[in-house]
């Protein structure tokens, strides 16, 4: 529970203030039942009307201002709650952007969506919750009992009986509802799973004819967070019937000794009224914090799960010495953030050398298979290199190593001589372009995604980047051009042409380094052949990493993985007259003829 500590820590004055105003309304409240006796013992019972009207409008002038300082705390805290709240969610998606992929792949995007949105959600509500009847209730509790005291100190050995009970019983079922409320975020995440994976899948699942499938697995899940959640809300809820059975009883008793008192001539018949006034007071007090206690379980499961968030480890945070830890700097809103955000720094536009000499990487440090196993290779500065492999032979995790996406285990990765880990992350991100295997595009329009990597983008650079990618042509066949409105993952685009802003978003850098994870996969053959055209007027390093022969075959040298080793290094005909391996792909891929596209 400190993460809810140290981001309300902000914001303690407005905090202070919605305790200072709750508390001006419990003395108003507190102040009512005495004013009240005096108006029953020396008003009503001696006919002075004029004293029963004066009492009456100090009662309605404390009501008042009572009514102020509950509107008041109502303002102040809801303020602090959600500033707190919106400083927590800033700061959990920053440390989820500092994420390495190694750290990323810990968490599920259902989990972490839920972390963000309804864990965070009942952070607010509980500290709201927190300011205004943990804040009340207590004060209630503590002047209830002293003015009971006060008025016959005999009547308050009824509470010295009742609230060992009550905190015991709220106590033991309290405790055994925490673990539970844990579950039902944890249920919560595989519905969200499931909503999520559908959602992104719903093509393939009506291809394959799977609704009545994915239906009765929604329904399972749908069906196991409601069990929970009935289970642990019924559990909690034994505290509600506790709590009234004793008030009532209390009650009883409170008037049966105090109707004793009465006759002997111990309590006035004011002070009575006033007594149970007051222990009706204490016991919805008690009741209320009752009820924040039960709001504590669900509260504790949400705090824990950001605070999972806050102690995952993080990559080296753009540039800066020390890894993000969580806190905004400064801890107030969106403006704050902004300043808080280190500037983009400027491309290099020089072409980079690379070489791996002995790396090694396995994704489970312990136990795992290695998925490479010490490889070496050279690349020159400005040169092409074609990465050829069948699925799984560790391709795409060799190109996630160079920008550090993940850490190697053994060997160095040299660029331009100096080993990658002793550059600052956004420097040697900012030499990179990288275009993934599947392409992402964000909503907005297609000049937003094409500037995506270089905000201050001209034109000029962008057309020129989508004319090499082979995308200007189809972008100007749209009404709107490059102001296109894409929706969400470019749903209304295709497969090819989704993969060609990719690649156009990633020239617009004039990257240093340009990193390909099978880019042309969904590009008829012609269109590639254009495409790597186009490269070869650039002054970048290119890496491709392919499936198919024709993606690399005018590469300046060329990589066979097979298991994670390399089994082949050289030119295309070198390979083509030495390797078997490269010899069986060309045949069963390219044959006969099919060569003349591209050389």
């Amino acid at each position: 529970m400190r993460v809810i500590l140290r981001y309300l820590k902000p914001y303690w004055f407005t905090a202070m203030l919605a305790v200072l105003l709750m508390a001006g309304e419990v003395a108003a409240d507190l102040s009512q039942p005495a004013l009240m006796s005096q108006i029953v013992d020396q008003g009503i019972k001696n006919r002075d009307l004029e004293m029963v009207l004066h009492k009456g409008l100090v009662m309605v002038a404390l009501a008042f201002l009572g009514v102020l300082g509950g509107v008041g705390c109502a303002v102040f805290s809801s303020y602090s709650s959600q500033a707190m709240g919106c400083d927590m969610r800033q700061a959990a998606f920053r440390r989820i952007q500092s994420f390495s992929f190694t750290t990323l792949d810990r968490f599920s995007p259902a989990s972490l969506i839920t972390r963000l949105t309804s864990d965070v959600t009942q952070i607010q509500n509980f500290v709201m919750m927190m300011l205004r009847m943990m804040v009340r209730a207590p004060l209630l509790v503590v002047g209830g009992t002293y003015m009971i005291i006060h008025i016959d100190g005999k009547l308050a050995r009824i509470l010295l009986v009742v609230f060992p009970l009550l905190i015991g019983g709220t106590a033991l079922i309290i405790g055994k509802g925490f673990p539970l409320f844990t579950k039902v975020q944890e249920k919560l995440d595989g519905l969200n799973r499931i909503v999520r994976e559908n959602l992104a899948g719903v093509r393939v699942v009506k291809a394959f004819v799977r609704a009545d499938y994915e239906k009765a697995r929604f329904d399972r899940a749908n069906q196991d967070l409601t069990e929970q959640t009935v289970w642990a809300s019924t559990l909690i809820s034994l505290t509600i019937p506790l709590l009234f059975l004793m008030m009532n009883v209390t009650i009883v008793a409170l008037l049966w000794f105090g109707g004793i008192e009465v006759q002997t001539g111990h309590l006035s018949l004011g002070e009575i009224i006033a007594a149970v006034t007051y222990m009706t007071q204490i016991l919805m007090s008690l009741t209320m914090i009752a009820f924040t206690i039960m709001a504590v379980s669900r509260t504790k499961a949400s705090a824990d799960r950001i605070q999972e968030i806050f102690q995952a480890p993080v990559e080296e945070y753009l540039g800066e010495k020390e890894p993000f830890r969580g806190a905004l700097p400064g801890g107030v809103g969106p403006r704050r953030l902004e300043k808080a955000l280190p500037p983009q720094k400027e491309n290099v536009p020089a072409a980079v050398s690379l070489r791996f000499d002995g790396v090694s990487f396995r994704y489970r440090k312990e136990g795992g298979e290695a998925v490479l196993k010490n490889v070496s290779f050279n690349l020159d500065a400005g040169k092409t290199l074609g990465i050829l492999g069948s699925t799984g032979a560790g391709k795409s995790t060799l190109l996630h190593l160079i920008p550090r996406f993940y850490e190697i285990e053994s060997g160095q990765i040299l660029l331009d001589g100096k080993d990658i880990r002793s550059y600052p992350l956004d420097e040697l991100r900012s030499r990179c372009g990288m275009v993934f295997q599947q392409s992402i595009l964000f909503s907005g329009t297609i000049r937003d995604n094409l500037r995506w990597g270089k905000e201050d983008a001209t034109d000029e650079e962008i057309i020129e980047a989508a004319r090499i990618a082979q995308a200007h042509d189809f972008i100007m066949s749209f009404p709107a051009g490059y102001d296109t409105l894409l929706e969400e993952r470019g749903v209304n685009l295709s497969g090819g042409q989704k993969q060609r802003l990719a690649l156009a978003r990633a020239l617009v850098r004039r990257p240093a380094l340009l990193l390909l994870d099978d880019t042309t996969s969904a590009v008829d053959m012609a269109t590639e052949a254009r495409i790597q055209e186009g490269l070869k007027g650039l002054s970048s390093t290119v890496i491709i990493v392919a499936q198919r022969i024709s993606s690399v075959i005018g590469a300046d040298q060329i990589i066979i993985l097979e298991h994670g080793s390399i089994v082949g290094i050289g030119t295309h005909q070198e390979l083509l007259k030495e390797n078997p391996v490269y010899q069986d792909m060309y045949q069963s891929q390219l044959g006969n003829g099919e060569e003349a596209l591209y050389g």
